[in-house]
C-alpha cells in the first residue's frame, strides 16, 4: 500500500463518522421541570429544549415568537396537562405542524381543586409526588423509545437508574416528615401547589389560593388563612418561589407564626441556582419543609 492509498484511507476513516453521525431526537417541553426529567432519561441521545425559562410562572405564560422557532422541527413535545399550561393547545395549533405531543400526567390519580375559579378541576402539580414522578419518567422513556426505537433500551436503563436516584435522595427527607408529631403536620402555602406532596407525606394542607389565577392574595383569602392558622395553632407558613410572598408574610406577622421560606414547584433555577434539577427541586423543597415544621437535623 503506497502513501497516497494510506492517506485516502485515513481521510475516509475520519470523514465516515461525521457523515454518518447519529441524528439526535429533538424534544421540546413546556417547562423546565419536564425538560430536566427528559434529559435524565435521554442522556446524549436527544436535544431537549424547554419553552419556558428558569424561574418562569407557568400557568399564565404567554408564548413568544422565539418559542415558535424553538419548537419548530421537534420530533415530539412533552407537556404536563391537567390544565397547567392553559396556553399550550393554542400554541400547538399556531405551530401549524403535525408535531406529536405527549401528556405526561396521563394515568395519574389527580387530586381535585376544592375551591376558587378552578374548583372541580384537577390539581396539575402532580410531579410533586415522587410516586407520580415515577410515572412521568416511565411515560418519557416510553415516548422516546417510540420515536427512537434504536435507543429504546438506553432510555429504559436511564429511566430505571434515574428513579433509583430520586428514591435514594428523597428517602431521608420523607422519613423526617413522617416523624413529625400530629400537631406539626400542617403545610401552609400561598398556592395550593403541594397537594400531592402533602398527600404523600400525610400533611394537612392549607393555602391562600388554589391556583395562580386572576385573584391571588386577596384580603378575603388572607383573612381566611389567618383564622385557620390561629385555630390550629400553626407555627410556620411558606410560599412558592415564583409568586409574590407578601401575603404569606402578612399571615405570619398577624398570627405570630414564622415565615419558613420559599418552596420550589413550577420552575427550576439557573444552573448555578438553588434548584438546577428536578431532584434538587424536590430535595430543597422537602428539606425546607422538614426544617420548618420540625427540629433541624445536625
Amino acid at each position: 500500500m503506497n502513501r497516497i492509498q494510506l492517506a485516502l484511507i485515513t481521510v475516509c476513516s475520519l470523514l465516515i463518522p461525521t457523515a454518518f453521525a447519529e441524528e439526535k431526537l429533538k424534544v421540546v417541553t413546556t417547562f423546565t421541570v419536564l425538560a430536566d426529567m427528559t434529559r435524565q432519561v435521554a442522556g446524549e441521545k436527544a436535544d431537549v429544549v424547554s419553552l419556558t425559562k428558569p424561574g418562569a410562572e407557568i400557568h399564565g405564560y404567554q408564548p413568544t415568537p422565539q418559542d415558535m422557532v424553538a419548537a419548530s422541527g421537534a420530533d415530539v413535545i412533552f407537556w404536563n396537562g391537567l390544565n397547567l399550561e392553559v396556553w399550550f393547545r393554542q400554541f400547538l395549533e399556531n405551530l401549524g405542524s403535525n408535531i406529536p405531543s405527549v401528556t405526561l400526567s396521563d394515568g395519574i390519580d389527580a387530586i381535585p381543586i376544592l375551591s376558587g375559579a378552578y374548583e372541580g378541576k384537577p390539581n396539575p402539580h402532580a410531579w410533586m409526588s415522587l410516586a407520580n414522578a415515577r410515572r412521568y419518567v416511565g411515560r418519557i422513556s416510553e415516548a422516546l423509545g417510540q420515536h427512537d426505537p434504536d435507543n429504546r433500551q438506553t432510555y429504559q436503563r436511564n429511566a430505571e437508574a434515574y428513579i433509583k436516584e430520586l428514591d435514594s435522595a428523597i428517602a431521608p427527607l420523607r422519613a423526617r416528615l413522617a416523624s413529625l408529631p400530629a400537631n406539626k403536620r400542617w403545610l401552609v402555602t400561598c398556592e395550593g401547589a403541594f397537594s400531592y406532596l402533602a398527600r404523600d407525606a400525610d400533611l394537612n394542607e392549607l393555602y391562600l389560593w388554589a391556583m395562580n389565577a386572576d385573584e391571588v392574595g386577596t384580603p378575603r383569602q388572607i383573612s381566611r388563612v389567618i383564622d385557620a392558622v390561629r385555630e390550629h395553632d400553626i407555627d410556620v407558613v411558606f410560599c412558592e418561589s415564583t409568586v409574590n410572598t407578601a401575603p404569606a408574610r402578612q399571615v405570619a406577622r398577624e398570627t405570630g407564626a414564622r415565615y419558613g421560606g420559599e418552596l420550589y414547584v413550577d420552575s427550576l433555577s439557573e444552573p448555578d441556582g438553588p434548584v438546577p434539577s428536578y431532584l434538587e427541586l424536590l430535595r430543597v423543597t422537602m428539606r425546607t419543609l422538614a426544617d420548618g415544621l420540625g427540629p433541624e437535623e445536625h
